[in-house]
């Protein structure tokens, strides 16, 4: 472990510099948050072209995560060691081709290998290679920078849900896919490679503070890193259940067909949590840099639960559904801007990426127990109550666990080290 201290007449960054990697990065996000965004509209059509069942499919999706995650501490490492433009450009192309690729997929087996497995691996290597790069390039406001791109991988879908959905009723989901797999990809790989790492040994002049540097096998050695990791993976798990089962809940509350202000549900539902899913990232970010990770940890947290409660308590009115689904999202996506910001702040930022790598696992996790097992508790149960239930139990522990526990732990952490 290393101490850099950034000195008081350390050279400025550009500020034009930052603002451009900072689009760019959020343009790659935008370019692949599809698969995963707006998964549940493929997953009924698949699923009767198929012939398989709902947990079968979700089978997919939790394929696509675990493999985005599990593999991220490795290409963290190769994203650190040679840069991001060539691997984050490999990953949107590899994004770009699960689609068309999986247009021509005929068996369950081919589904998983090619939508799962090359999706995930290349949505992998863009999320943690532009999160990474962007705690770097804004090491004063890393909540608000983090935040900004995990928004772009949370809103892309808003500009693809509504054309998806069209294009799969009136084409098919086939051609839709193939078509925007070649879209998606092409816009990728043009902000990609514009990318690359900040100058080294600079900062901005406002940051006046030592970044303790902890190579990841010290990182994973400590109870700190495995207390974040636990309270990850039970915020992925709460909202990916309900990402990959949005459709199918819909559907079985006898929302699938029913319009609100004239647009149908699910679509608008899914719209709406984009948005909100995107802009709270930055938000919480934001509000993070001032008022403390852990704090705000508790608030965002805390406020997933209880929406997620209401929810489920007022779900058959399509218009409560479309507006709280709004909420819940609100609650959820800003762990994409608040885990990576508390980590680089506890852990620094000379092994971020590959650091990043290892606690972004903990999502893979928690999409395993909210796609194929969430699934399989609904069949057996013939009911979402309990799901949401325990989705609800998950968020507000991990509020109690980031003010009780995490907070009291990072102090006694970052005053060991001075």
């Amino acid at each position: 472990m290393s101490s850099t201290t950034y000195p008081a007449a350390a050279p400025v960054f550009a500020a034009h510099t930052r603002w451009i990697q900072l689009l760019l990065g959020l343009i790659c996000m935008m370019a692949i948050s599809s698969p995963q965004y707006v998964w549940t509209l493929f997953t009924k059509p698949w699923g009767t072209e198929l012939g398989a069942s709902p947990a079968a499919i979700q089978i997919t999706f939790s394929l696509l995560i675990v493999l985005q995650t599990f593999f991220s501490p490795a290409q963290g490492y190769l994203i650190d060691r040679f840069g991001p433009r060539l691997l984050i450009a490999t990953g949107v192309v590899l994004t770009g081709a699960s689609w068309v690729l999986a247009s021509y997929v005929t068996s369950l087996l081919g589904l998983w290998l090619v939508y799962g497995g090359i999706g995930g691996i290349g949505t992998g290597i863009v999320y943690v290679g532009v999160v990474g790069l962007m705690v770097r390039w804004f090491p004063g406001s890393r909540g608000f920078a983090a935040g900004m791109v995990a928004a772009g991988y949370g809103i892309g879908a808003i500009i693809t849900t509504f054309p998806i959905s069209s294009s799969i009723a009136s084409n098919g989901f086939r051609p839709t896919l193939w078509n925007f797999g070649l879209i998606l990809g092409a816009i990728g790989l043009l902000a990609a490679l514009g990318l690359r790492k900040p100058p080294a040994g600079t900062a901005p002049t406002t940051l006046l503070a030592t970044a303790h540097d902890t190579a990841p096998g010290t990182m994973l050695r400590t109870p700190l890193f495995w207390l974040l990791f636990a309270m990850m993976t039970m915020m992925s798990m709460s909202g990916l259940m309900v990402t990959s089962q949005m459709a199918s809940v819909a559907a079985d509350f006898g929302l699938g067909k029913t319009l609100v202000f004239g647009l149908a549900a699910v679509p608008l539902a899914l719209t709406v949590d984009r948005f909100t899913n995107g802009l709270t990232r930055p938000f919480f970010g934001w509000v993070s840099d001032r008022i403390g990770r852990e704090n705000t940890m508790c608030l965002a947290f805390g406020l997933e639960g209880i929406a997620m409660a209401i929810w489920l308590a007022t779900i058959s009115n399509p218009l409560a559904f479309v507006l709280l689904s709004g909420v819940v999202f609100f609650g959820w996506g800003e762990i994409f801007s608040l885990f990576p910001s508390v980590l680089t702040d506890t852990f620094g930022t000379k092994h971020a990426t590959t650091n990043y790598g290892f606690l972004y696992i903990a999502q893979g996790i928690g999409s395993i127990f909210g796609g194929p097992l969430a699934s399989l508790l609904h069949e057996y149960t013939a009911s979402w109550t309990p799901i949401f239930s325990i989705g609800i139990a998950a968020d507000l522990l991990t509020a109690l666990l980031a003010i009780a526990v995490l907070k009291p732990a990072r102090r006694g952490w970052l005053a060991k080290l001075g």
